[in-house]
């Protein structure tokens, strides 16, 4: 007897259809892709958002409302490639005509009709496998508005859990808040210059680097994208699985920052209105050793070009170090 068979599935996501033809046994193994279910816990409603790569079918929905507490799951086909993102601050009329104060898609609608978010905005990204990996990141290339965690079930591989569970509107520096406080800009979007773009001369991975904007990211969400080359650390693989996609993981609230405390200090801009040194207490005691050193290597740079007030001084710690590193090239150079 002969046999044919037809596999055309990427992994355990699959059910078999055994026919008899005549003296030949066909054998056809189709599969379901992934399911997608997202969940919110924030302290009030999101409205996800799903933008469908080109030749990427639509999900059933591009755009729909998620309540607190809610849950709503969709079948993406084996091969399907596209991203997520949570949208905030909503005003929808009883037709469903409105927008939203983060995430905005732009179609006026609760689906967002193949338009993506206005930044910024958190970003999910995937690509499903066909007959191999699925590829899957949480960026914040785009800005930042809302914590979101991408998790793998059922399936093979490393699978990890990724995503940034940190309130990054606590943590915005004054440059990059959006409005009033619900969003955090990237510094592309802030400023629209090359190298924070990663464009133009910038447009490689040897050029474009961290910057101490991409650094706070980084060191709030270490498993996000921060910039458009942080692909080492950020992009993580499964095969065969269905992923959850949880909007405030860790029940943050959404409130505007306004009612948070105050962001780290500002990289650019005025100094202070008195010139005294910053206290402890006024420059906060959640930076980290990355924000210190951005801070660090800004004002040092600044200071070479006499243009130190301009920016505020680091850290009391920093400045000590960077005092004892400067005393020591002074000798040296003496010698």
């Amino acid at each position: 007897m002969g046999a044919l068979f037809f596999f055309l599935c990427r992994g355990v996501h699959s059910f078999t259809l055994l026919l008899g033809l005549g003296s030949a046994l066909l054998l056809i193994t189709t599969c379901r892709g992934a399911t997608f279910t997202f969940v919110n816990k924030c302290d009030s409603t999101v409205w996800p958002g799903i933008l469908s790569s080109a030749g990427s079918p639509k999900l059933g929905s591009t755009g729909f409302e998620l309540k607190k507490g809610g849950s709503r799951s969709f079948q993406a086909p084996t091969g399907w490639s596209g991203r997520f993102w949570g949208r905030s601050g909503c005003d929808f009329d009883g037709s469903g005509q409105g927008s939203c104060s983060t995430g905005d898609c732009g179609s006026g609608e609760v689906e967002c009709n193949g338009s993506g978010a206005t930044p910024p905005a958190t970003l999910a990204e995937f690509t499903l496998g066909s007959g191999s990996q699925d590829f899957y990141d949480v960026s914040l290339v785009d800005g930042y508005n809302l914590p979101m965690i991408v998790e793998g079930t059922g399936g093979s591989g490393s699978c990890a859990t990724t995503g940034c569970v940190t309130d990054l509107n606590r943590q915005c520096p004054e440059e990059l808040r959006s409005g009033d406080g619900t969003a955090c800009k990237s510094a592309c979007e802030a400023f629209g210059s090359p190298e924070y773009c990663c464009s133009g001369a910038y447009n490689n991975p040897s050029s474009c680097r961290p910057s101490p904007y991409s650094q706070i990211f980084k060191a709030a969400c270490p498993k996000s994208y921060s910039f458009a080359y942080d692909d080492a650390t950020s992009t993580f693989t499964c095969s065969g699985a269905d992923y959850t996609i949880t909007f405030c993981p860790s029940s943050t609230s959404l409130k505007s920052s306004t009612d948070s405390p105050p962001p780290p200090p500002k990289l650019t801009g005025t100094a202070n209105d008195d010139d005294s040194p910053r206290t402890e207490s006024e420059s906060g005691t959640d930076s980290t050793p990355i924000q210190d050193s951005a801070y660090a290597t800004s004002w040092l740079a600044s200071l070479a070009t006499g243009d130190s007030t301009r920016l505020p001084r680091p850290p009391l710690a920093t400045q000590l170090t960077v005092s004892l590193f400067l005393l020591l090239v002074s000798r040296e150079i003496l010698r």
